[in-house]
């Protein structure tokens, strides 16, 4: 993380760049049995910085950045009362390709029922599970990934900080919702990972800065609070709310006992999570007041449910971080279980190291979402550039947080602000039981401590699958959280 401030932006005297081009072409497709005819648009939106104590007011400014967006609007049913449905993906630094090419958008990239994509150069097909039928879609890829840039002769990192990011997203969602005469719509945010922060900043954001009153938002993959995922000393939240990841992991790669070997993941993961909120929770508290022969009963059992060796566990103090337990589970075998998906396994050059070399899972995907996008946008859009489409930007080693440097971002109090202050906004939250670097369990202690008052708990439904961070990669999770999407935008 680099904590220093930004230095100004340079004055730019040059006059306005010329209009953005617009990449669009018409096309039909059929889903589920259901003909529909679309408009596939893309385009830049300029980003320019609003005058000091005058919100939205831009004249005279010029522009710093521009952000690419796709999006794909029916032709054949009217707009008046159609859901608008905004994705972005995380990171920082990741493009919207992934929800877009997944889950969301009328084609997807081609995987078996595992999650698979096969061997190259891969394959694009109509996705069934689209929410096309249901809503009008909008990609946005942050400034930094995908097509969006900075401007010539503006600092290249200047939208790379938690707040002018969350600025520009909301500035994209306002100005396109006033130039496509969209606000008359239901109006839908759906963020992965680090774009489930952003979606939680901006649920507040939108309706304290815009005005723009969202119906619901998406969250998948939840990632409200950076304390439960930093293995930092004297933090020992993460220990006990990643161990059920740990046991579902070893559970999947048959590392248990035969006894727990034997229960249904679900009925396993209740069984972990109580032991992980008490005992586990309140031997870590006591830190080194822990007597030696309650240090050696709850080794063993968290041996036993991580599937690690007992001494491993001992020499770690109770605390195994997520990169010893990639390294750890199969290192016998000379694999490492992989970060996001770790049902993936991989091979690293050193099976004695203490941290893996890559994530197997990332690497089994990039290359067919790589080849999707780029045909999508030539057969979509029409685009013929030749600029790199940047799938996924390393932002996040140099990301900067403004005033939550120094200490733990958190984005939870913004969600509940929202809810409380729109008594119609709802949030739809997916987990996936083999996600090891957003874990179900954080993002249920995040739910857990927004401090919500009665009643407003119920406009939060949360889903579980047996897959990981990209859940929808899974066939049946892709169905299951599809029919649940369509749901929430078109409730009763």
């Amino acid at each position: 993380m680099d904590a220093k401030d930004p230095s100004p932006a340079p004055s730019v005297t040059a006059p306005n760049p010329a209009p953005m081009p617009v990449f669009e072409r018409e096309h039909s497709v059929t889903l589920n049995g259901q003909a529909i005819r679309y408009l596939a648009r893309a385009t830049w939106h300029e980003i320019r910085e609003p005058k000091q104590g005058k919100d939205g007011e831009h004249e005279g400014e010029p522009p710093r950045a521009k952000l690419f967006a796709m999006s794909y609007t029916r032709l054949d049913v009217p707009r008046e009362g159609r859901p608008l449905l905004f994705v972005v993906n995380g990171g920082p630094g990741s493009s919207s390709v992934w929800l877009h090419l997944g889950l969301v958008g009328p084609q997807r990239v081609a995987v078996d029922d595992f999650g698979r994509t096969g061997a190259p150069p891969y394959a694009l097909t109509p996705n069934d599970d689209s929410l096309l039928a249901e809503a009008d879609l909008v990609f946005i890829d942050p400034i930094g990934t995908g097509l969006s840039t900075m401007h010539e002769g503006q600092k290249t990192t200047e939208f790379h900080t938690y707040q002018r990011d969350l600025d520009s997203l909301g500035e994209f969602m306002r100005a396109y919702l006033t130039r496509e005469n969209r606000w008359g719509s239901p109006k839908y945010l759906m963020g992965e990972s680090y774009g489930s922060t952003r979606g939680a900043a901006l649920a507040r954001q939108l309706q304290e800065k815009h005005q723009i009153h969202l119906n619901g938002v998406v969250l998948i993959s939840l990632a409200l609070d950076f304390q439960l995922f930093s293995f930092d000393p004297v933090n020992d939240l993460p220990y006990t709310l990643f161990l059920p990841t740990y046991a579902a992991t070893a559970w999947f790669h048959q590392r248990l006992s035969p006894a727990l070997q034997a229960l249904p993941l679900r009925t396993l993961l209740d069984e972990v999570e109580a032991f992980a909120q008490g005992p586990y929770a309140s031997a870590l508290l006591q830190g080194d007041r822990l007597p030696a022969s309650l240090f050696d009963s709850i080794a063993t059992q968290l041996a036993a449910y991580s599937g690690l060796g007992v001494d491993f566990v001992k020499r770690s103090r109770l605390r195994v971080s997520d990169e010893r337990f990639f390294k750890e589970l199969l290192r016998e075998q000379g694999l490492a279980t992989a970060r996001l998906d770790s049902r993936f396994v991989g091979f690293d050059a050193d099976d004695a190291g203490e941290k893996v070399e890559d994530d197997a899972s990332y690497s089994a995907m990039a290359g067919a979402f790589k080849a999707g996008i780029q045909q999508v946008l030539g057969a979509q859009f029409g685009w013929t550039g030749e600029a790199p489409y940047h799938l996924l930007a390393p932002l996040y080693k140099s990301w900067r947080y403004n005033d939550h440097e120094n200490k733990y971002l958190a984005t939870g109090p913004l969600l509940r602000d929202a809810l409380h202050r729109d008594p119609h906004l709802r949030v739809y939250v997916a987990s996936g039981y083999y996600d090891l670097a957003t874990p179900h369990a954080a993002g249920d202690h995040s739910l857990a401590h927004l401090g919500l008052r009665p009643g407003v708990r119920e406009r939060i439904q949360v889903r579980y699958f047996e897959a990981g961070h990209m859940m929808y990669l899974q066939a049946e999770a892709r169905r299951r959280m599809a029919e649940d999407l369509r749901r929430f935008l078109l409730p009763a």
